[in-house]
């Protein structure tokens, strides 16, 4: 959600800072702009729609210096504008800021700042930023002490990067809540909100701690913790290449990552299987000890948010079925105002693809000041819910630059089912030949996503006649109930066309009232002795008018008659099989968004990581 980025060191800034941006761009914004430092001047470019405008009029002019920062906007206070664009400067032009994040007590600081006779340009809570750093600022003449000031002052959540006129040789950065990382080059430093910003040009980087504030120069950089105090940090060194954050050839980044799904859960799943003669014969997690804590548990308790929330859905048929331990599942903007009830007893789990959704990191801070041990699952290494959590579960899904999450969401269920496995075989409610029986079916679930992404055509031919629906639902039972939930949320993403997921015995509970000859409705069968049921609900709703599509593992022909279309998958124990049956759907996804001429790669309105509420 929105995008920071800066650069001092011996080139032109200008060009480095847009290419960085578009880096960015998965993240989601709607304006765009850069300040740089001329050597006399801090000049100020900023536009509201694409960051392609943006370009187009810099091109226009020469912007000379090696100073600068950047930003994509997403508006949360005041519409998309040039006006509220970052970034935001002082009264004088001497100071520009540019800032993630929402400055909750923004309101109190502007009347307070107004009385002291300061006239704002724009509706954001940011430009407040601004000039409360100035407001120190007269009072130090130092840059750097003036925003370790502000930040006693701001409320809510921020990444800041800040230059000053009168400070040419350096530029600073600090965070909280908001991720912000500093990229260390040779003669050259950068700060940007993800790592794909700095890639091209270094390897090393800082994870900027909360409330931490680092200076950076052309030579090195200070980090400092909010009381001022130098602090010492190693960089963490990122292993995979910038080719894995482009599209290598493929039209869209979300098409690329959905056929990299077999991989990534290759990735994910091996290094945690132990073979003997090449077989799986065990789970070996080094991140956690599946102690007396594991053994003893009384229950689980798993919160996250969108897609991941999604997963958590999947995971509690899978613990309960597996592990027979009752299994809560919370949306975490909802559980961190509940007061929940948490107990020493609950293995709590917290789910997060970007390890920054604001959300999630409120619900696994509240659960840590209760005492509860907290185990994460995300993609980013060094991600504050990373960093904070007391066990982490790496999804080796490598970058995922589309908005709508596809393969860091099938990395998810394929950690959770580990997890799931594990326990069940720690507390002995699978037997062993069950447990050997269930690790070669999980092994083989990356070859059948392959198996899957070969054969496409009926998905497409299916959505050239069907891409316009006013209205889609996908209906499911038990497993495929919870699958059916993140099949719509990317139909309703990238395609904005409206859909909506239920379980298919509530059909009758009122949703049948809008079936008409306008709706379609996807059918997610893999458990064959529900196959009967499922069929019913799928005549009901033929009966009425509505196109049926069936995404199932049966190759006897059972759906052959009451389907429009069917999209076959391979057949794995039923418990798998969320793995592989969200696929399809993510390339009906796909496919609707490409008919209907949109850019599934980035939604209107959606962020990659929701750092704010």
């Amino acid at each position: 959600m929105c995008g920071i980025v800066g650069y001092i060191g011996c080139r032109n800034a200008t060009p480095v800072l847009v290419d960085a941006l578009k880096k960015l761009e998965y993240r989601g914004y709607d304006s765009a702009g850069i300040a740089v430092f001329t050597g006399q001047d801090i000049l100020v470019r900023k536009v509201k729609g694409a960051l392609k405008i943006l370009e187009e009029r810099i091109a226009k002019e020469t912007i000379e210096g090696s100073l600068g920062i950047g930003h994509t906007r997403w508006a949360t206070h005041g519409e998309p504008s040039d006006v509220n664009a970052h970034p935001h400067l002082n009264e004088a032009g001497t100071i520009a800021v540019v800032h993630n994040g929402i400055i909750e007590n923004y309101t109190s600081l502007k009347a307070w700042l107004q009385s002291e006779g300061v006239v704002f340009k724009s509706e954001t809570d940011s430009e407040v930023v601004a000039h409360l750093i100035n407001y120190y600022y007269e009072e130090s003449l130092d840059i750097a002490e003036a925003v370790r000031k502000a930040m006693f002052r701001l409320e809510g959540s921020y990444a800041l990067g800040v230059i000053c006129k009168d400070f040419p040789d350096r530029c600073v950065a600090a965070r909280k809540e908001s991720p912000l990382i500093v990229g260390l080059g040779e003669n050259e430093n950068f700060i940007a909100s993800d790592v794909p910003a700095v890639l091209e040009h270094t390897r090393n980087v800082y994870f900027l701690e909360q409330n931490e504030m680092a200076v950076l120069y052309r030579d090195h950089v200070d980090l400092f913790d909010e009381n001022g105090t130098k602090i010492i940090k190693k960089p963490y060194h990122v292993e995979w290449d910038i080719s894995s954050a482009e599209k290598n050839g493929w039209e869209h980044f979300m098409l690329k990552e959905i056929h990299e799904q077999p991989k990534a859960l290759t990735d994910t799943m091996r290094p945690r299987l132990v073979f003997t003669d090449g077989i799986p014969t065990d789970i070996s997690f080094e991140e956690i000890n599946f102690g007396t804590e594991w053994k003893e548990a009384k229950r689980i308790v798993i919160t996250a948010c969108g897609t991941a929330y999604h997963a958590g859905l999947v995971a509690k048929y899978a613990f309960e079925k597996l592990a027979r331990i009752p299994v809560v599942v919370d949306i975490a903007s909802e559980f961190r105002y509940r007061d929940p009830l948490l107990s020493k007893d609950d293995i709590f789990i917290v789910i997060s693809q970007s390890g920054e959704t604001a959300d999630t990191l409120a619900a696994l801070r509240l659960a840590r000041q209760k005492g509860i041990h907290v185990i994460a699952i995300t993609n980013c290494v060094g991600s504050t819910v990373s960093r904070e959590a007391d066990d982490v579960v790496y999804t080796w899904a490598g970058p995922e630059i589309a908005v709508a999450s596809t393969k860091a969401y099938t990395t998810q269920l394929m950690c959770l089912y580990l997890l799931a496995l594990k326990l069940a075989f720690v507390k002995g409610t699978v037997s062993s030949s069950e447990y050997a029986q269930l690790l070669c079916g999980l092994n083989s679930v990356p070859e059948k996503a392959a198996q899957i992404l070969k054969d496409i055509a009926p998905i497409q031919r299916f959505v050239s006649k069907n891409y316009n629906k006013e209205k889609v639902f996908f209906i499911g039972r038990q497993f495929d109930s919870a699958t059916s939930f993140e099949c719509a949320l990317k139909l309703k993403e990238v395609s904005y066309m409206h859909s909506e997921a239920f379980a298919a015995g509530e059909l009758k509970h009122g949703p049948i009232a809008l079936i008409d000859r306008n709706t379609l409705v996807v059918s997610i069968a893999t458990v064959p002795q529900l196959y009967e049921k499922l069929a019913s609900n799928i005549v009901e709703v033929k009966t009425r008018g509505a196109a049926t599509f069936v995404i199932t593992q049966d190759s006897s022909g059972f759906f052959s008659s009451s389907a429009d279309e069917i999209a076959g998958i391979p057949a794995v124990e039923s418990i798998f099989e969320p793995m592989l049956s969200v696929i399809p759907a993510q390339l009906f996804a796909y496919y609707c968004a490409v008919h209907r001429g949109i850019d599934p790669d980035k939604p209107r309105n959606l962020a990659k990581s929701v750092t704010v509420e």
